[in-house]
């Protein structure tokens, strides 16, 4: 186990890679569906359905990678060497996705279901061992929660920037011819995306090791994970909590085109909300020295489901409210990944302590797919709703389906809100008993090194008993 304290410039480093991946995410979570029904000329319910079945397929190709890396051994660690490796892939999947071919509808539904597949086991190769390297370059919890501040720093602030800009990159690069400009635009992201990519590879050190002699099969990595109770938690944490987000992300382009039609606002709107979730997670270490983080993380979300409802009350007019509503909600939100990203570390300690093994990789990705999963049932429902409305793209759109627009903005995510606070108080980590967890691994790890002195390498801690595998 590594106790180095973490320099800014690796924190920085780290945070670069999150930017990066923001240059696909976010267009993902903002444009994509409005992009398959505005420009590339699907019903909204085929891309309902698109979206939920090929998520699924990338959601369950998240544990075969993170079983990948795991079992991956080069000079430069498990994880760092796919930061380059899957450049080309992600670079040429993003342009081939926002591609609008010239054929006939159903040579369009095809095309759409392989690049977007395409595009999201190549975003799975890059960014499942991109998460996992958070758990081994330090186990220090406080640095762990800073390190996971930078990197949503980062993450939100480069989603900010992409937000904001998309639209106007999407005209400048188009002069008039929509497909066009989103070709491009995606081309050059794809640039930006393996610059920053490279920096994170040279600024970051993987430290910590799985224990000496492990072997485990994948089938004992996912048995591992269904005794992990905080990872299980988590998981389900994830998947509700995706929704609320990907909810009002994928909903607000809508939401401001067709029900207060101003769709000027929607590229400053979403950039006000990214970057209160950049000084949300700005703001976590310093509330994480008040609150443990289970707690806290237990009154944002209670906010973010009140703020929501609060948000289906806001007249279309009161544009003022609607951004200071907006603001209110990213800020509560940005803390969330953070501290869950790091709860997701202490839950492979916990896995450690309690097995005996260590499947890092296993655990972030399978992180992902509870993510992924929650973004695609978040796209089924806007589309199956919006279509059951009577949704038209690029029309005046029925009291029916505004009303639907409005719901998917407001009120349902504040009912995930809400769900996801049940689900916290499930959660069973707290500070202390993953210092004690943590302890007992540093302990372990002296007496493998020291075997004439291995008494009590294992004390159970209270509630629980000797768990090492």
């Amino acid at each position: 186990m590594s106790t180095t304290k973490l320099s800014f410039n690796e924190k920085a480093g780290y945070a670069l890679g999150d930017v990066a991946s923001n240059f696909y995410w976010r267009v993902f979570d903002v444009f994509l569906f409005i992009f398959y029904t505005d420009v590339f000329g699907l019903p909204a319910a085929t891309v309902g359905t698109m979206m939920l079945v090929t998520r699924l397929i990338d959601a369950f190709s998240d544990p075969v990678m993170g079983a990948i890396a795991d079992r991956t051994q080069t000079r430069w660690g498990k994880f760092k060497p796919y930061l380059l490796w899957g450049i080309l892939p992600i670079a040429a999947a993003g342009v081939l996705t926002f591609t609008v071919p010239d054929v006939s509808d159903s040579g369009k539904v095809v095309w759409a279901y392989a690049t977007y597949i395409f595009m999201m086991l190549a975003y799975t190769f890059i960014n499942v061992p991109y998460g996992a390297l958070l758990g081994v370059i330090t186990d220090d919890s406080k640095d762990r929660t800073s390190l996971t501040s930078f990197r949503f720093i980062g993450a939100f602030s480069g989603g900010s920037l992409v937000a904001y800009i998309t639209p106007e990159l999407v005209v400048m690069f188009g002069g008039g011819d929509e497909a066009l400009g989103w070709q491009l635009t995606m081309a050059l992201y794809g640039v930006i995306a393996a610059i920053l990519f490279w920096f994170t590879f040279q600024s970051c050190r993987e430290r910590i090791a799985p224990p000496q002699n492990q072997h485990s099969s994948v089938w004992q990595d996912i048995r591992d994970l269904g005794s992990n109770k905080p990872w299980l938690v988590l998981f389900a944490l994830a998947l509700i909590i995706m929704m609320t987000i990907s909810l009002r992300a994928s909903t607000g382009t809508f939401y401001f085109k067709y029900f207060v039609e101003r769709e000027d606002l929607i590229g400053s709107f979403s950039m006000a909300y990214l970057l209160a979730l950049a000084c949300g997670a700005a703001a976590t270490p310093f509330m994480c020295r008040y609150l443990d983080k289970k707690v806290l993380l237990l009154i944002l979300m209670t906010l973010v489901s009140a703020f929501s409802v609060a948000f289906y009350f806001i007249p279309k007019d009161a544009i003022g409210l609607m951004y200071g509503c907006q603001i209110i909600i990213g800020f509560c939100l940005g803390p969330k990944s953070p501290l869950v990203f790091s709860m997701y570390a202490d839950s492979a300690d916990y896995s450690e302590w309690k097995n005996g093994r260590r499947a890092t990789a296993m655990i972030f990705s399978a992180a992902a797919f509870s993510q992924k999963l929650g973004g695609a049932l978040a796209g089924a429902l806007i589309g199956y709703l919006l279509a059951s409305l009577g949704y038209v793209a690029n029309q005046q759109q029925s009291s029916e389906s505004q009303a639907g627009i409005v719901l998917l903005m407001t009120v349902i995510p504040g009912g995930f809100a809400l769900l996801s606070v049940v689900l916290i108080k499930i959660y069973p980590l707290t500070e202390k008993r993953l210092t004690d967890i943590q302890q007992q691994l540093k302990t372990r790890k002296a007496n493998d090194n020291n075997p004439m002195d291995n008494n009590n390498s294992s004390i159970p801690l209270a509630g629980e008993g000797n768990q090492h595998g």
